[in-house]
């Protein structure tokens, strides 16, 4: 049974893993192949029905939509659609495709060819920057629900895995020194970045817990405290907090100020007033303290 598993699996990883339709047909076809018992019935699962989506047409159109010398939608309402620019959105495809195995386009079981990365992340994008169900981008895309989910969790991993420690970080001292020059040319010596706090609705919270996660947004939330630069480099992030919170109670329990109060975060001078200050700041609205 370990060596039926093993070669079920090594096919499976071995193709694109596109949709349901052909990971099954692959699965009960190995299966068969395989298996001492004898079965009624061979080749695709019994009641399945296989969707062709034209993958390799659906991977073509998009990439005269975006990715073309002359595509039909240009850079602006690439912006827009994506939320980044095309050289950002390359690269971060790119890399993703080089760190996870799973994103390089290749032929399954069948000998058909998969979808292509610019397809996997592409439908990644569009969920996390529409917040659409998994099934929404099938028509443009051409890509099945089951496959559109694994592509989203795996994208958001290998971009942790490559990102977190250079974009997700409390700032050292070359970086305060760039966030301080920063300020100070717009007018804000000593100062750090942004803070504040968003809700985001939670869909699907139990009945039970919706009290808690109840604020001032009439439905239930949670929150994400960020501090963030004027060029949208995050430097924090808290996310979690129930929605019935504000800003100050959030701050309380962040880590922001951990390195601070241990003695350890970057050192700030800076003069105001002819007062010197040693200590940092954020902008912030009237809910914090000084």
């Amino acid at each position: 049974m370990p060596f039926k598993r093993s070669l079920v699996q090594r096919e499976l990883d071995d193709s694109s893993s596109d949709d349901d339709d052909y990971m099954i047909f692959s699965a009960a076809r190995i299966m068969h192949t395989y298996s001492n018992t004898k079965r009624s019935h061979g080749g695709s699962v019994l009641g399945h029905r296989v969707i062709y989506r034209d993958r390799e047409g659906g991977h073509n159109r998009m990439f005269q939509d975006y990715l073309a010398v002359n595509p039909t939608y240009g850079p602006q309402i690439f912006r827009r659609r994506y939320g980044m620019s095309r050289e950002l959105f390359l690269r971060i495809m790119n890399v993703v495709e080089a760190h996870d195995d799973y994103f390089v386009q290749k032929r399954n079981a069948a000998n058909v060819l998969g979808l292509s990365c610019f397809q996997k992340v592409t439908t990644a994008f569009r969920m996390l920057t529409y917040g659409v169900p998994a099934d929404a981008t099938d028509e443009y895309v051409r890509i099945g629900e089951s496959t559109t989910l694994e592509s989203l969790r795996r994208f958001i991993a290998a971009v942790v895995d490559i990102f977190e420690d250079e974009y997700l970080r409390y700032p050292n001292e070359t970086d305060t020194a760039r966030l301080l020059a920063l300020g100070e040319q717009r007018g804000f010596p000593g100062m750090l970045g942004s803070i504040d706090c968003m809700h985001w609705a939670w869909k699907n919270c139990p009945v039970e817990k919706q009290g808690q996660y109840k604020g001032h947004v009439d439905k239930p939330t949670m929150i994400l405290e960020a501090v963030a630069s004027n060029d949208l480099w995050i430097w924090h992030a808290f996310f979690g907090m129930p929605g019935s919170h504000n800003d100050i109670n959030v701050l309380h329990q962040s880590p922001l100020f951990a390195n601070l109060a241990e003695g350890t975060a970057p050192q700030v001078n800076y003069t105001v007033n002819g007062h010197d200050y040693t200590m940092g700041y954020y902008l912030a609205d009237g809910i914090y303290p000084s």
